[in-house]
């Protein structure tokens, strides 16, 4: 019988999920005032804004972008987040949008300007699943079948035509695809410097 597992309330499960909901909630509420300075830019990246690497993440298209996208950050919270820490949450959404953001600026030269946190999200779910592999949570090789299976469905197909009428933007399904490689890589991190400690 399936059995729901309580939410992880704990502060230190819950404050990563809350810092990135403030945050883009903030960029939300003042984006006419703070976007031109803080999105993803391509022309001005190669300027010397490099803080655009970060920061683009927490801006959306408009409300459906950041309903949908602070929505899934909730979900992958309640999924997850017995797993967060402080420092592994940082270490997951610092990995997942550097190498986001890095990933459209070399090889997706097509995009130049990118806003939201969903490549960023794909690489919350894509560690969240090997988490759950390591514990030995066999929903952990669903989600992470699933989360491949839609990567690979957009970099053949295209996003969802009803889904970029509902945000008013084209989807960068690349930054899913990189998004994802970002969490991957997180979790090698987090897998090698746990056991290395625990040696």
């Amino acid at each position: 019988m399936l059995q729901l597992k309580p939410l992880p309330v704990n502060k230190t499960h819950s404050l990563g999920p809350l810092i990135v909901f403030t945050l883009a909630l903030s960029a939300f509420i003042f984006d006419a005032q703070t976007s031109d300075l803080l999105i993803y830019n391509r022309s001005l990246i190669t300027a010397g804004e490099y803080w655009r690497i970060i920061s683009g993440h927490f801006f959306h298209s408009n409300a459906n972008h950041f309903l949908l996208n602070t929505a899934a950050v909730a979900l992958l919270w309640a999924l997850h987040g017995q797993y967060y820490s402080y420092k592994n949450y940082l270490l997951v959404f610092l990995t997942s949008a550097i190498v986001c953001s890095l990933g459209i600026y070399w090889f997706s030269v097509n995009i130049e300007l990118y806003v939201g946190l969903s490549g960023v999200l794909h690489g919350f779910f894509v560690w969240g699943a090997l988490m759950d592999i390591k514990h030995k949570e066999k929903t952990g090789y669903l989600l992470l079948i699933g989360v491949m299976a839609k990567i690979i469905h957009e970099q053949i197909y295209g996003a969802s035509a009803d889904v970029e009428i509902l945000i008013g933007a084209s989807v960068a399904t690349d930054a899913h695809l990189y998004g994802a490689i970002g969490g991957l890589l997180a979790f090698i991190w987090c897998y090698f410097t746990t056991n290395k400690a625990s040696a």
